[in-house]
């Protein structure tokens, strides 16, 4: 709909630049002395009356054409899909549960691989 109104507003718009620029000034009478004013394509008085009116006619177009595009430009969106968009929450692992001990008793957490002694080279078996 929008498009629609778009493109006829851009037809209308440069043919009412045309048809402006068709009309005849207000210094013709001073060119109809030398006998200029009856050669035109219109005929010696049809020319004003019909660009007269097909200005007219283009103006209003127009008009109409600008107020619909005005409206839809102010129009907000009733619904997008930013509106419906939840913050995004970083899901972590749970805890590793913890054994409860009695009181005045510490456990230390259990090693999942065994410590390896700092002078042994990978690669190199030591044998004691």
């Amino acid at each position: 709909m929008i498009i629609a109104i778009t493109i006829i507003h851009v037809i209308v718009s440069i043919g009412l630049i045309l048809v402006v620029l068709l009309q005849t000034g207000k210094g013709a009478e001073v060119g109809a002395v030398f006998g200029g004013s009856s050669s035109t394509i219109f005929g010696s008085s049809g020319a004003g009356n019909f660009l007269t009116r097909l200005t007219t006619g283009m103006a209003i177009v127009f008009m109409m054409t600008s107020l619909a595009l005005g409206y839809f430009a102010g129009r907000k969106p009733s619904a997008t899909i930013f509106d419906n968009r939840t913050p995004a929450t970083e899901q972590r692992a749970p805890a590793p549960q913890q054994q409860q001990s009695a009181p005045g008793t510490t456990t230390e957490p259990v090693p999942t691989a065994p410590p390896t002694p700092e002078n042994a080279q990978p690669g190199k078996t030591t044998t004691p």
